[in-house]
Order: C-alpha cells, then structure tokens, then sequence
C-alpha cells in the first residue's frame, strides 16, 4: 500500500492509452453523459445545489490532498507545484464558479477548463505515476472534475458560451501565458510548458521544437475552442 504514496514511486511508468488510461478516459465521459440524461433533474433547485456543492468540495479535497501528500513526502517544489499550469489553475477556478455560479466566469471556464482538462486527460504528463498510485487517481479526479464542472453548468442552469467570450478567452490565455513566462525566468521553472517540452508523451511532441510548437500549439488551443464552441453554433444570438 505505500508504494502507491511514495513519491519517488517504483510502480511502471504511465502508459498513454494504456487499458487504465482507456477505462479513466470512459469513466469521465460515461459521468458527463449522466449530467446530461439527468439534466431535468439537476435544474430542480435542491438537487442542483446538492450536486453543485459536492463538486465544489470534491474538487477542493483533491486539490488540497495532493499539496499535502507532496509536503509529507516532502516533495513540494515552488518550480513545480504552484498551481500556474492552466489546468491546475482552472481547478481552482471551477470551485470558486460553482460556488458563485458565475455566468462571467463560466465563459472563460468554458473554453479554458474544458480545453486544458479534456487535454490533460488525453496526454496527461504522469511520469511514473501509473495507476493506482495516488497521484494518478489524484489527477484524473481534479481534471475529471473541471470537465464536469463545466459541463454541469450547462446543463443545470442553461449557461452558454458565446462567441464573443471564445476570443476574450483566447486573449486572456495568451496574456496569462507572456505573465508566466517571465515567472518562468524568474523562477526557473516551465509552467505552462512554454520554456521546454515536457517529458512525457504529449501533443506537443508532433508540433515542432522549440520555440516553433508555441506558434503550433496557438492554432491548436484557437482550433479547439471553435470545436467546443460548435455545438452552440446555431443557437448563438
């Protein structure tokens, strides 16, 4: 059992589609299917703010759990675990949307949370961290978590992003992205991956070296967020 604590983990590394993987990935989507075939129910005043408020806790639990399991193994590192990576930052933004269900925040959350969650989840970058080390179980429920989040406030309160918002979101993104490169000097560190590749299998192995993937993973992050804008194409006013 405390092998799959131990941060210096000698479990195998994380497989990218591994059988796990798959069955993390079909897990969370079977979990947002459920949010919308239950829909009717979760706009019922009572039972929405129950499950609104449990999100909110389970997203908070998880976040505050992984912090301290890396300051008991004594692991925590300001070049690694300040929540700056746009989807740890995002976890942190779901909570304080759920609990405020701010539509303004739900249009940057929208496009932000989901895009860098549903990435997150496809090529997480886990290392050694292989199922069912903590770490791994830890991840999949924070960035699990945002993608419901998200996914709840459309389907429980009608929410839906615009246009508009998609833009000011991509804006935003690139602005944060120019602050936390000068942190990165500063620091010494690579959030948002903007200094190096990361070492795990990721997109961004297949879009150029560096600084060349940064222009490439742009057009991704814009091509993205037109896709999860498609499904309100036709109902945009």
């Amino acid at each position: 059992m405390q092998a799959y604590f131990q941060f210096h983990s000698k479990l195998d590394s994380f497989r990218l589609f591994s059988v796990e993987h798959l069955i993390t990935i079909g897990i969370i989507f079977i979990l947002c299917l459920l949010l919308f075939l239950f829909r009717n129910e979760l706009r019922i005043e009572e039972k929405g703010r129950l499950i609104r408020y449990f999100l909110a806790v389970f997203l908070v639990a998880s976040d505050v759990l992984e912090h301290l399991w890396l300051v008991v193994e004594n692991a925590w590192s300001i070049r690694r675990d300040l929540p700056l990576h746009l989807s740890d930052l995002v976890v942190i933004l779901a909570i304080v949307m759920l609990l405020t269900r701010s539509e303004k925040l739900f249009q940057f959350m929208y496009f932000a949370g989901l895009g860098s969650s549903i990435q997150a989840i496809l090529t997480p970058d886990l290392g050694r961290f292989s199922f069912p080390h903590f770490q791994y179980i830890e991840f999949f429920v924070s960035h699990g978590g945002v993608v419901l989040a998200c996914l709840f406030m459309v389907a429980a309160f009608h929410y839906r992003p615009t246009f508009r918002s998609m833009w000011v979101t991509i804006l935003l993104v690139n602005l944060y992205a120019v602050c936390v490169f000068f942190l990165n000097k500063l620091l010494g560190a690579n959030y948002l991956y903007i200094m190096k590749k990361p070492k795990s299998t990721s997109l961004l192995d297949y879009l150029g070296p560096w600084p060349w993937y940064l222009l490439s993973l742009e057009l991704v992050m814009v091509l993205s967020f037109f896709i999860l804008y498609i499904p309100f194409w036709n109902k945009r006013k």
